[in-house]
């Protein structure tokens, strides 16, 4: 496994990332807080992997990595010549899959060293494979995609958020995740493995994310032209050139990426929509202006009622604005680790007390549910104006969600 020269993982110590993890509201990685995994008895059965829940809309999903750079930004930390460089994933509604393997969660490099810095690297042959088909040819429908961009976490992975993204695209969408240089753990296409880079120069507040998103729209506009955006030009799937549509974009993020979402929508109004899960909205200038598009929250860790910054963002929301608060719901629970921690809790024997105190005491399957439910209607709505009722208020199919005033 090699890092890149310019990215290290020095003093990245389980106690130390899960801290500062957890001071910046960033992803808890799986397993990060439950010490190291238990080896197996000699004659025990092998430990099957984790399983993400499968998507529920009517097409199976096909995925690809692009290489990105920014000619725009220069790489101070890389050094001269540089610019800043970025993998992002497209998710789509593929067909004709049978033949393509499935996407692992996250690239192997990148696995094995973000289970290595939790201290579990026992768990590297039990990551979960996505539903994501790699290279598998776009679905044809005769209309071009609507698009939605996705901003990870503060030291976490563009994965992070798989059951959100594939059901998206399962139900027509196509969905661009971006792996945020210096704040990330991602594999380039050289062999480089990239790390969370502990330097306080290094380009890693919401306003460099809210700027990759920016970029990331430049590279689906390519796209939609059919332009392809990838450095290394590699061969795109049949049938993703041309196929997005470039008016009908909105953008999405957890924790410091909702801050990232929330800076990127107010700067650019390509973004039509803007969705925050549980975003802490702080930034440094404060985030200002109105908005006059529709934005949504689901907050839980930081909901308006604790976190002024939320509140303040909330005051300057002058289009449809909505915040939903699910009861029990933990910083994690808008997320993948929602699904995982309880398979990981199995394994290692822990108590519903420790389990509850990583995830909160929403159920996990309600909010696996509520993750893929809210942020679909709230896309459907906003970029294929198709209205359902879940957005129009409290809902007895999911009585745990509450509508903040």
């Amino acid at each position: 496994m090699t890092t890149t020269p310019f990215i290290t993982r020095k003093n990245m110590t389980r106690r130390s990332m899960l801290g500062a993890a957890l001071a910046a509201g960033a992803a808890v990685p799986l397993a990060a807080v439950a010490g190291p995994a238990r080896a197996a008895e000699p004659g025990t059965p092998a430990r099957t992997r984790l399983t993400l829940p499968a998507p529920t809309g009517p097409h199976p999903v096909g995925t690809v990595c692009l290489r990105l750079v920014d000619r725009s930004r220069p790489d101070d930390i890389a050094g001269p010549g540089h610019f800043r460089e970025l993998m992002a994933t497209v998710w789509y509604p593929a067909r004709g899959v049978e033949r393509y393997p499935v996407a692992p969660w996250m690239p192997a490099g990148a696995l094995e060293a973000f289970l290595a810095d939790a201290g579990f690297s026992d768990l590297v042959p039990l990551a979960p494979l996505t539903s994501g088909h790699v290279g598998a040819p776009v679905r044809r429908s005769g209309r071009r995609m609507p698009v939605v961009v996705f901003s990870h976490g503060a030291h976490s992975h563009q994965g992070d958020h798989t059951i959100v993204v594939q059901e998206l695209a399962s139900h027509g969408y196509a969905v661009v995740t971006v792996a945020h240089q210096y704040d990330t753990y991602t594999d380039f296409p050289d062999g480089r493995i990239a790390v969370p880079l502990r330097d306080r120069n290094a380009p890693t507040l919401p306003g460099d994310f809210a700027a990759d998103l920016r970029f990331v729209l430049d590279c689906v506009e390519q796209l939609a032209a059919g332009c392809n955006p990838d450095a290394d030009r590699r061969q795109l799937p049949a049938g993703l050139l041309g196929s997005v549509d470039p008016r009908r974009m909105g953008a999405m993020g957890w924790s410091k990426g909702g801050t990232a979402t929330a800076c990127a929508t107010l700067a650019d109004e390509r973004i039509r929509a803007g969705l925050s899960l549980d975003g802490p909205m702080q930034m440094n200038p404060p985030l200002t202006g109105d908005l006059d598009r529709p934005f949504m929250m689901m907050s839980a860790e930081f909901a308006r009622a604790t976190n002024p910054q939320a509140a303040a963002f909330w005051s300057h929301l002058r289009g449809r604005r909505l915040d939903i608060q699910a009861q029990g719901a933990a910083h994690v629970s808008y997320g993948d680790n929602e699904a995982l921690f309880p398979q990981v809790a199995k394994l290692l024997g822990w108590s519903d007390e420790q389990l509850q105190s990583v995830i909160g005491t929403l159920d996990p399957d309600r909010a696996v549910r509520i993750q893929q439910a809210y942020p679909l209607a709230f896309f459907d709505e906003h970029l294929r104006h198709r209205r359902g009722h879940l957005l129009d208020g409290p809902s007895p199919a999911f009585p745990e969600v509450t509508f903040l005033p």
